[in-house]
């Protein structure tokens, strides 16, 4: 029967337009119901991470790094993995967790990217504490690309993003289980809005959201899992400098820092909204609130999706530079 409508390409359109109108008829009541469950959130009884054990990787910097702090503040036991390089401060934030009040902290140097390494560092966690708690997938790298760009220079990118964060949480979820543990993946909302110039970046992202909201109905209730997607935060991998330094084989960069160019939230008060959310259960979350509307937008509006990434990245803003 349904065949009839949505086989003629009229009443195909039809249909969709009848569901959209429904929807904004709903719309009040559904942001009701948002306000209602995050007023509810407020009040939601939150974990208790003293002695827990958090293994965070990417934590020599950026979120990872303030994600640690934080966690170390709440009396978690710490496990941070980065790679190593000649510019790694993994040993610092390691002593400045200490500080901050985790009672132990083990650092090892490791490539997400090899199963092997994945491997290794799981069960030292597991051998050192005996447990694990929190798996928090956050390593990763945002180089720039363009057409012009020799395509095979950017496996290292769904490498380190897509399965820096799978091969770690195929040897945690055994312990997970052990534990009714949370595995906290950063997918970014780079996944979702795909912005310009960010084309390997979003894919990978995209693949982890794909991923992880799969698994998640594999693992649960046993394990929580809990998706980030957060838009521009001030962190080194938004500024002009991180984009030529950090640009593999794209023989390009930004001109200037992503905050002069769209709106961005600063790291920390990011990284505490993301910790208290994780302690109160959160599947989803993104920093900063505002870009949820613009999932909403890009799916339902494509045209106003298209027209502000235009406005925001006027193609004086893409224009990107070439090595000599």
């Amino acid at each position: 029967m349904y065949e009839t409508y949505l086989n003629n390409r009229f009443t195909n359109s039809l249909v969709f337009y009848i569901f959209l109108l429904l929807l904004l008829l709903v719309s009040p009541f559904l942001f009701v119901w948002e306000l209602v469950n995050y007023a509810r959130s407020c009040f939601r009884s939150k974990e208790n991470l003293s002695g827990k054990v958090v293994l965070i990787t990417g934590g020599s910097s950026g979120l990872g790094e303030l994600m640690a702090y934080e966690y170390a503040k709440l009396g978690a036991y710490l496990v941070i993995i980065a790679r190593q390089k000649p510019e790694s401060r993994l040993e610092q934030v390691a002593d400045r967790a200490r500080e901050l009040g985790s009672p132990d902290v083990l650092f090892m140097f490791a490539d997400v990217s090899k199963v092997d390494d994945c491997r290794m560092f799981v069960n030292e966690t597991v051998n050192h504490f005996g447990r694990l708690d929190h798996l928090v997938c956050n390593a990763g790298i945002s180089p720039l690309n363009s057409i012009n760009n020799d395509v095979t220079g950017f496996g290292p990118v769904i490498d380190i993003n897509f399965w820096g964060s799978v091969y770690p949480t195929h040897f945690a979820i055994p312990h997970l289980m052990k534990t009714n543990g949370k595995i906290i993946v950063n997918a970014s909302s780079a996944g979702v809005l795909n912005p310009p110039r960010y084309g390997f970046y979003s894919a990978s992202k995209a693949a982890l959201i794909s991923f992880y909201e799969s698994l998640r109905f594999e693992v649960s209730p046993m394990i929580t899992i809990t998706i980030l997607t957060l838009g521009y935060i001030q962190t080194n991998m938004i500024t002009a400098k991180y984009s030529r330094n950090g640009r593999l084989s794209a023989k390009s960069y930004f001109t200037q820092d992503m905050k002069d160019v769209v709106p961005t939230m600063a790291a920390e008060p990011c990284v505490k909204a993301i910790v208290d959310e994780i302690r109160k259960g959160a599947t989803s979350i993104t920093e900063p609130r505002f870009v949820k509307a613009l999932f909403l937008i890009k799916y339902l509006f494509p045209q106003l999706h298209q027209f502000y990434l235009n406005m925001y990245f006027p193609s004086k803003n893409r224009k990107l530079k070439r090595d000599g």
